[in-house]
């Protein structure tokens, strides 16, 4: 089982930052461990948006260093029978709320071991029933950093609970249906389509046709700068997912739509055969 002292702590959370509450956390980490290096991953996640902040968690993790110890509180169902869990991986560990926040990142990072976080003592005290980001979740990442083997926080578990992340539909080689995912500060349109479900389709970026609401878009692009200014284009973002983007404006507000915003991406021979 890997440890995590002298870990990096990543926090990811839907607190904004007009308010304390990611200060506090970060205070409850320096209480335990003085020495703790905290990194803010995001706190711009929409509130309740769970699938925003497992989309945060997923497209970044690996881009830390190895045995990070990754915290991620998009928390609506705190105070319920929802359970803290400890997600131990080859590399990293995943620290948060069962509700599916980690279940992207958990499907392509197998876990060694689940843990529902039982053992109070490493808790904050009194634990507040609408505060486990700090009482819980950073109380903990701040002993584990500190070097307390995993297996010390409770129990194992084996049925963490799912997230409804959309799939794409490949109609046909020539065919796929999406839809967007988020819209970033930039107005970008993160989609759900891969470069993988491009690559084993017979869409190529030369004889592409993206439909998203009224607008059909027929220009891949490798970067921002291969657009003119002001037209809409489809790319493959750093996340490896397909981004509907405008160069130097906003493609939801160019194109309005938003979130949850239906899209199929086809072939132009397939549009028009012969």
């Amino acid at each position: 089982m890997p440890r995590f002292k002298d870990a990096v702590i990543s926090l990811t959370t839907d607190f904004g930052v007009e308010d304390p509450y990611v200060g506090v956390m970060k205070g409850v980490i320096l209480t335990v461990n003085p020495e703790a290096t905290i990194v803010d991953l995001s706190h711009g996640i929409p509130s309740h948006d769970v699938l925003a902040g497992a989309l945060a968690v997923l497209s970044s993790c690996e881009y830390f260093p190895a045995n990070t110890i990754h915290v991620a509180v998009v928390d609506p169902g705190v105070g319920s029978e929802r359970r803290p869990i400890l997600a131990i991986t080859e590399k990293y560990a995943f620290l948060g709320p069962d509700n599916g926040v980690f279940a992207p990142v958990l499907r392509r990072i197998k876990p060694i071991d689940t843990l529902h976080l039982t053992e109070e003592r490493y808790f904050r005290s009194p634990v507040s029933q609408t505060f486990h980001g700090r009482d819980v979740f950073a109380s903990v990442a701040a002993h584990l950093s500190l070097g307390t083997p995993p297996e010390m926080f409770g129990r194992t578990i084996e049925d963490l609970l799912p997230l409804e992340w959309p799939l794409p539909r490949t109609i046909d080689k020539q065919r796929i249906s999406g839809q967007v995912l988020r819209v970033d500060k930039f107005g970008n349109l993160t989609t759900n389509i891969s470069a993988e479900d491009l690559a084993q389709s017979r869409i190529s970026r030369w004889s592409i046709i993206i439909r998203i609401g009224n607008h059909s878009i027929t220009r891949m692009c490798l970067s921002y700068a291969e657009a003119p200014p002001g037209e809409p284009f489809g790319i493959i973002g750093s996340s490896g997912l397909l981004e509907i983007s405008v160069n130097q404006a906003s493609a939801a507000s160019r194109l309005g739509v938003g979130k949850g915003q239906p899209l199929e991406l086809a072939a132009r021979d397939w549009l028009h055969p012969g």
